[in-house]
């Protein structure tokens, strides 16, 4: 049976009427996993950029970002609009009032349509979330959270930092603000089978996330995660094996949940595996015939 699923592109031409690109920005904000709250050390995936590496300089003030990310993507389309998009580290891990700084300065700027926040759900406390909501009554506001996994053994070795519920939590009190929560998972994760992959899917489906963020697990250098690769304690996924995994999450996931990614793509020089991720083009084209054989589909409903 044919499965359609909603990607943000068509998501973004039947709410903006046209395609919107992202600025990946950065507010200058670390994390509980590394400034000793929780930890010192980050998850056991992160690179030092706090999986903000192709984000604009946070030296920069924020519209400074967003004109160098602008100029530079300019380059290769005819971008018009464009979502706002802070990515490094923890994003609502400061004071209200400076998070309403930052935020308020690239909802200020005229071509910006969308504001999103990448964050923990254990950083949104109730006054964030009330920041957020008055905040969205200029533009969209979105709030990426990183989930992972719904596996509470991989989340520990993982050094997630925090249990699922709080997970839960977050995302029914953004939903109360009328905010969007999209969540943030990774396959491919060190004990994890396709089965595991499914079950998150599910449970972000039932804790009612209006958005999805698939992502390949990259082993990146300076990584904890490089030290148990290198040991042979897990193997990349193949190819073949990651678009499986695509196909049966997808087929798990409602069709009003909109996917925002696919896959990603970790720093070239730092990648140690898997090394056929590098090219992304070719991997997302091979993805996308994949699913096209295999009857999962983007859907129709935004067209004509």
């Amino acid at each position: 049976m044919e499965t359609r699923y909603t990607s943000l592109n068509e998501y973004c031409r039947a709410h903006f009427g046209e395609k919107l690109y992202k600025l990946a920005l950065s507010g200058g904000m670390t994390c509980p996993n590394r400034d000793g709250t929780l930890d010192t050390r980050g998850c056991i995936f992160c690179s030092t950029g706090g999986s903000g590496d192709f984000a604009e300089p946070q030296a920069a003030t924020v519209g400074g970002q967003i004109a160098r990310a602008r100029a530079r993507i300019a380059k290769k389309s005819g971008a018009r609009r464009f979502i706002a998009y802070f990515q490094s580290y923890t994003n609502t891990y400061a004071p209200p009032a400076r998070l309403e700084a930052l935020f308020g300065e690239a909802l200020a700027c005229p071509e910006v349509a969308v504001l999103s926040i990448a964050t923990r759900p254990d950083c949104l406390g109730d006054d964030v979330v009330e920041l957020l909501a008055r905040l969205a009554r200029q533009k969209p506001v979105w709030v990426e959270l990183g989930l992972q996994t719904a596996n509470e053994r991989t989340a520990a070795y993982l050094r997630r930092g925090y249990p699922l519920p709080v997970f839960d939590d977050a995302v029914r009190r953004l939903i109360a603000a009328g905010i969007p929560a999209i969540a943030h998972m990774i396959l491919g994760l060190p004990g994890e089978r396709e089965a595991d992959a499914v079950a998150t899917a599910r449970h972000i489906a039932r804790a009612g996330c209006q958005g999805v963020k698939i992502q390949l697990l990259h082993v990146l250098r300076g990584t904890d995660l490089a030290r148990d690769y290198a040991a042979a304690r897990f193997k990349a996924l193949s190819r073949e094996a990651y678009f499986k995994q695509v196909a049966a999450v997808l087929r798990h996931l409602p069709r009003e949940i909109v996917i925002h990614r696919l896959t990603g793509d970790g720093p070239k020089k730092d990648l140690i595996a898997p090394l056929w991720s590098a090219d992304k083009k070719a991997t997302l084209n091979a993805l996308a015939r994949y699913l096209e054989v295999h009857d999962v589909r983007q859907g129709a409903a935004w067209e004509g």
